[in-house]
């Protein structure tokens, strides 16, 4: 182990080195980077679903839409805080949002994140506002805690805007449909900026091309659509386990029908998902395609990662089983709820393990170009620092958007049935 003024180096438990590698490198972006870009490009991808209806008019993502744009938002809650688990010292992570600095490419997370919060948070108070007026005026004088609780929080959630007529439902419309507008962009400029970071870095070998800005943005589309038809399964098959188990179905969606809904959205939802795929790998297969053509005094080394030390990460776990295998059960005919699953569980694999093989394999040869760094994700903990930055810690950031979901879910229904 690695001291350093009385101190262990931030890595070195982590990292195993080979070969010919400098005392000062160890692979200091770990699990939690991989996690910060994964957590942005799901919220952008939600919400451009979301969009896909509101602002273009698909018919056929009208039942998803609305649980994409509020399932968004909680992933949005969720996703600084792969950020806030990896800093030495968090409470520096609010400078970035009370001292903006246009030049700086960390600096513009802030200024997006609460912009595109707030186009976010207007765009569900718009689809929902007549909603929050019926369930306030609904509640309004009911007895018990719970009714009188529930009348306040819808009371204030009206703003003050009573008016329930076909009239106000209009610009409410015409309010979503420009949010929506506004929101496609800065979306993917948020996560956008993820590639733009890596992209930039022109000591690093692997990170340093142009493409890295629309490789993220399309994988990002990619992996919120596959977590919003997962989870929007997940919770049907819920539904429908009530219903099952219910002693009077005759209150709620029978289980037949409810299955019936639940596998016509999916299948409409999954074009749009193959047609994202597509674009998503010939960008990387293109940029991959590229640096080999060009071979630049640096392909020696990345030859050696990509085709040597990495070749199982990129070519057998991202590239065949998180984006060939996926693709070919997305098309073939006749789909089941469980091939689906399947399917879906390999694509947000594939983009996982392309942002880990970004960050993780970027860092793991060394500025010498003569020796190699291993990353070993700690598994059990020991200590503040080894839950943060390894297993634990990351299925804690996977997990956290689902809380704030349930709870949000709670005043405003996202999904759809016969009884909301």
């Amino acid at each position: 182990m690695i001291e350093h003024v009385g101190t262990i180096v931030h890595g070195a438990e982590w990292t195993a080195k080979d070969l010919f590698v400098f005392p000062n490198e160890f692979i200091y972006w770990s699990i939690q980077i991989v996690m910060y870009p994964f957590m942005t490009g799901l919220v952008a991808g939600a919400f451009v679903l979301s969009s896909l209806y509101h602002v273009f008019g698909m018919k056929d993502l009208k039942d998803m839409a609305k649980f994409a744009l509020v399932f968004s938002f909680a992933l949005l809650i969720a996703a600084p805080m792969p950020l806030m688990f990896h800093l030495q010292q968090p409470l520096r992570g609010i400078q970035v949002f009370f001292t903006p600095h246009f030049t700086s490419a960390i600096s513009a997370f802030g200024i997006v994140f609460f912009t595109y919060a707030i186009i976010v948070a207007a765009e569900i108070w718009f689809v929902y506002r007549i909603y929050f007026v019926k369930e306030a005026l609904a509640l309004k004088g009911k007895d018990g805690i719970v009714n009188q609780f529930m009348w306040l929080v819808y009371t204030l959630l009206t703003l003050g805007a009573l008016d329930t007529s076909e009239e106000s439902a209009h610009k409410d419309e015409k309010a979503v449909k420009l949010l929506a507008a506004i929101g496609i962009p800065v979306a993917c400029f948020l996560h956008g900026y993820a590639g733009f970071i890596f992209g930039s870095v022109k000591a690093n070998a692997l990170w340093m091309t142009p493409l890295m800005p629309v490789i993220f943005i399309m994988s990002a589309i990619v992996s919120g659509i596959a977590l919003c038809m997962l989870t929007y399964i997940i919770i049907m098959e819920i539904k429908k386990l009530v219903v099952v188990t219910s002693k009077r179905p005759g209150e709620v969606l029978t289980a037949e029908n409810l299955k019936g809904v639940e596998m016509d959205v999916i299948k409409k939802t999954s074009k749009y998902l193959i047609g994202f795929m597509i674009a998503a790998i010939t960008l990387e297969l293109l940029d991959l395609i590229f640096r080999g053509y060009t071979a630049v005094k640096t392909w020696d080394i990345l030859r050696e990662v990509i085709y040597g030390k990495d070749f199982i990460n990129i070519f057998v776990i991202q590239y065949f089983l998180g984006n060939l295998v996926p693709f070919v059960m997305l098309l073939l005919p006749r789909p089941s709820i469980s091939r689906m699953v399947v399917a879906l569980c390999l694509v947000l694999l594939g983009v996982f393990m392309m942002r880990w093989n970004v960050v993780i394999g970027g860092q793991s040869f060394s500025l010498t170009f003569a020796g190699f760094m291993h990353y070993h994700m700690p598994i059990i903990p020991h200590s503040m620092e080894t839950f943060k930055e390894g297993l634990l810690g990351a299925l804690t950031i996977i997990i956290s958007p689902y809380a704030f979901f349930w709870v949000i879910n709670k005043f405003i229904p996202s999904i759809k049935t016969a009884q909301n």
